[in-house]
């Protein structure tokens, strides 16, 4: 038991010695001698752990390697933490021995050169070290992750350790400008399943990134930590992104889930995008995943499927507003509200006669320039620019520079409408020919 006096003398020691230590550094806490509330040294610090599901910025335990083997000193019984050295209360055979580390997140073992995700940088970069604030609370301490070090100063320290005194490696590394991502900016990436840490790691912070931001995260990790990340997204957020993502990694991604799961991503894809990457992936992963999709989603993908890629048809979406040339503005605005698709593919509404029969097509911003019971046949221009289904992609790209389109309706043989190509549409062509 830790007597009421040793806890008022480790007090004083632990306010003295948290004074002097501002922060401290996991390269130099690793392998630092532990001495126990007797004064007697104890062993060594091996490891340094944190519980996720309970705290994932504070520090739950050391992992001291004794004479007995590893034993778990809660950070509730550390009365001092210095560059040098760990003192703790009690005695060491009191503290209980290290049986599992499942469930906790090892700093050392998981977190040092492992991929990380910058949140505010929007971008990937590797851990070098971990800076770790002492906090005194009630006679005891606290540890916290305070950030983590990306740049030289981080792989200097652990280079050199045992190499060179501590106090003249800690000059230098003083000396190597400071590259660090406060701990709150961080999100974890876990890959291995046979690992001996199992956490359900939440991605909320990333999900709110925007889907081009997160398409580069993906883009710059490594396969299995951007399998792991893909995986973690809802099926809307892993659709957006998807979108964005080089063609060649859509398939590797949507090739490593399960096809229930990739048939729920592809549902919420623009059709045009969700037809070019099931035309992408192998014949039987694409079968599997429109069996397993809704029968409305899979028809509509599955008739974008029929058409060549490098065509108008194969370029289009299916996902247009249009109306009968008598509708009048008002119409329109209620068409406009029960909309369920993309709101950047919408920029014109077409008009079409009751035979389904291109006719027309209005602008968005001529909906708020005149009255509501104005006739949507009265705002269209004299002339439509429209493509017909086989035109092919290079002459759509001409077009949209010609005519400065927002939107392009494409027509079959008949003139009914069959779909739009939009100028995200044509931008994703001109990047991929770069």
């Amino acid at each position: 038991m830790i007597s009421l006096l040793e806890r008022q003398r480790s007090s004083v020691i632990l306010q003295s010695m948290v004074e002097n230590v501002a922060e401290v550094a996991l390269s130099a806490m690793i392998g630092a001698p532990v001495y126990d509330g007797s004064g007697k040294l104890a062993g060594y610090v091996r490891e340094v752990a944190i519980s996720p599901r309970e705290d994932s910025s504070r520090v739950s335990d050391l992992v001291v390697k004794t004479s007995d083997g590893d034993r778990l000193l809660s950070t509730k019984l550390l009365s001092g933490v210095g560059e040098r050295s760990i003192r703790a209360l009690g005695k060491s055979d009191e503290w209980p021995p290290l049986v599992s580390s499942e469930g906790m997140l090892l700093l050392e073992r998981d977190l040092l050169d492992q991929q990380i995700i910058d949140i505010n940088g929007r971008k990937v970069v590797r851990v070098n070290d971990v800076e770790l604030r002492p906090e005194p609370v009630n006679g005891t301490l606290k540890l916290r992750i305070s950030q983590v070090d990306v740049g030289l100063r981080g792989a200097v320290r652990r280079l050199l350790k045992g190499l060179a005194p501590p106090k003249a490696i800690e000059v230098l590394a003083s000396r190597m400008p400071e590259r660090a991502i406060p701990w709150e900016a961080v999100d974890l990436i876990e890959t291995d399943p046979a690992r001996r840490v199992h956490l359900k790691l939440e991605y909320e912070r990333l999900s709110r990134l925007h889907p081009a931001d997160i398409a580069d995260i993906l883009e710059e990790l490594a396969p299995a930590e951007r399998e792991a990340v893909f995986g973690s997204l809802n099926e809307e957020i892993a659709a957006e992104a998807l979108e964005e993502i080089d063609p060649r990694l859509q398939v590797e991604l949507m090739s490593s889930i399960e096809s229930d799961k990739a048939a729920d991503i592809v549902e919420e894809m623009d059709p045009d995008a969700a037809a070019d990457l099931l035309g992408d992936l192998p014949e039987h992963t694409s079968d599997e995943i429109l069996e397993e999709m809704e029968p409305e989603e899979r028809q509509e993908v599955a008739e974008l499927l029929a058409f060549q890629e490098n065509t108008a048809a194969g370029r289009m979406t299916t996902e247009y507003l249009a109306l009968h040339p008598e509708a009048t503005i008002g119409d329109a605005i209620d068409k406009l509200r029960q909309f369920e698709g993309e709101s950047e593919t919408i920029s014109t509404i077409f008009l079409v006669d009751a035979n389904e029969v291109l006719v027309g097509a209005v602008p968005l911003i001529s909906l708020v320039l005149a009255p509501a019971s104005t006739r949507l046949s009265t705002l269209t221009p004299e002339h439509i620019i429209y493509c017909e289904a086989g035109t092919g992609e290079r002459e759509v790209a001409e077009m949209f520079d010609k005519y400065n389109l927002l939107s392009l309706p494409v027509v079959d043989e008949q003139q009914h409408l069959t779909g739009v190509i939009t100028a995200d549409d044509i931008i994703s062509l001109l990047r991929s020919h770069i």
